[in-house]
């Protein structure tokens, strides 16, 4: 299963983006179920809102939730984080722990935030 964070989600709804065509063709191809986050659905949908776009298109797409699990494993993941002398976005840990508790792959853009829980057990697709 690929997760697509938000920022690849936002390239791929604006349709004058080469780079979210591209986005889309290479998880499309991949074969692997797609999906996003409860969390990177409600940063898109912000942006959505915002600026007056629609959000059917985006609402099609599977939608994996936060639970306690995700929880309790975000908390630990900020925590190891931060013991390293970093410093981790909350909203991200949390991406990455549904990622990790659902045995998928991340697809983001935003490497330097996500890259630091790789040793923690977070895949990246690349």
């Amino acid at each position: 299963m690929i997760i697509i964070d938000s920022d690849v989600l936002i390239e791929i709804l604006d349709r004058k983006s080469d780079k979210g065509d591209q986005a889309l063709k290479q998880t499309i191809e991949s074969g692997e179920q797609i999906a996003t986050t409860v969390i990177s659905l409600h940063e898109v949908l912000y942006g959505l809102h915002k600026y007056a776009k629609p959000v059917k298109e985006l609402l099609l797409l599977p939608i994996l939730n936060y639970t306690k699990k995700d929880a309790v494993l975000s908390s630990n993941i900020e925590l190891e984080v931060e013991k390293k002398g970093k410093t981790a976005c909350r909203t991200d840990t949390m991406i990455a722990a549904i990622t990790i508790n659902n045995g998928a792959k991340l697809y983001t853009f935003n490497l330097k935030h996500f890259n630091a829980f790789q040793d923690l057990g977070l895949e990246l697709y690349q």
